[in-house]
């Protein structure tokens, strides 16, 4: 199992593949196993960096909430253990959000970006309080409230194999894990600025059924940066990459390629 240790935290990676460096952030409430449909197909054309982010899968927590800041930070930390000097970078929903803070932190990093699902605005006043609420609920009965909230919103089809997956994926958080990541997305800036700013290349893919982040939130990102790509994948909610993985790796892959 790889790790690295920041501030005292043990922090569980996966590094597969080789080629062009891709650091790829997982969706809210999942773990870095949620990529494991691209590392299969794609794994013999691009390294993977895939971290288990604080608090999820094999990563310890830590004190506070889950600011994003604080993934991105991690997750350099990682890429200077791995002697990498840049690397495409993306993430799914939180991992969207993830990928911004990392873009804020360090933009030389990055050499392509990828924002599956996500969306560039910060969480109004009412956002932050259904998270805090959200939060609670994850301490006070576990992740079976996440998957009976979320799962009917993240996935198109929950009694599927797909859905089945994901739900099991839910169940292995940890209640502070949740309420910390939860508490730190409430905390996330707004990123429309900093993609202003960027000038590409990147890859913004939404599913067509999505109702968390629907097209308007993919489209808003896509018109910032000058040079991105928008695809949407059919019959894909807010996981594509796992709902639909063969469209994903295509357009993933087409992206990459070009780079």
């Amino acid at each position: 199992m790889l790790t690295i240790t920041v501030d005292g935290i043990p922090l569980h990676y996966r590094d597969e593949g080789h080629g062009l460096p891709v650091l790829l952030f997982h969706a809210f409430p999942l773990n870095g196993d949620a990529y494991e449909k691209q590392l299969k197909a794609l794994s013999g054309r691009y390294r993977f960096i895939i971290p288990d982010i604080r608090g999820f899968g094999r990563s310890g927590l830590g004190e506070g909430p889950t600011e994003m800041a604080r993934i991105a930070q991690d997750a350099l930390v990682l890429l200077d253990a791995l002697k990498v000097d840049s690397a495409v970078v993306g993430g799914v929903s939180m991992g969207g959000y993830a990928s911004m803070a990392l873009l804020r932190e360090d933009a030389g990093r990055v050499r392509g970006l990828v924002l599956v699902d996500t969306q560039a605005t910060a969480d109004d006043e009412a956002g932050r309080a259904r998270r805090e609420a959200s939060a609670q609920e994850a301490l006070r009965e576990g992740p079976e409230a996440v998957v009976r909230a979320l799962l009917p919103k993240v996935v198109a089809a929950p009694d599927s194999e797909v859905g089945r997956e994901v739900a099991a994926m839910m169940r292995t958080a940890t209640p502070a894990g949740l309420a910390a990541a939860q508490r730190g997305m409430a905390l996330r800036p707004d990123s429309k600025d900093i993609l202003a700013r960027y000038a590409g290349p990147a890859l913004v893919v939404v599913g067509e059924k999505d109702p968390v982040t629907p097209l308007e939130k993919a489209k808003q990102m896509a018109d910032l940066i000058t040079r991105a790509r928008l695809e949407v994948i059919p019959d894909a909610a807010h996981l594509p990459n796992q709902e639909q993985p063969e469209k994903f790796n295509a357009v993933l892959d087409s992206f990459l390629s070009g780079l």
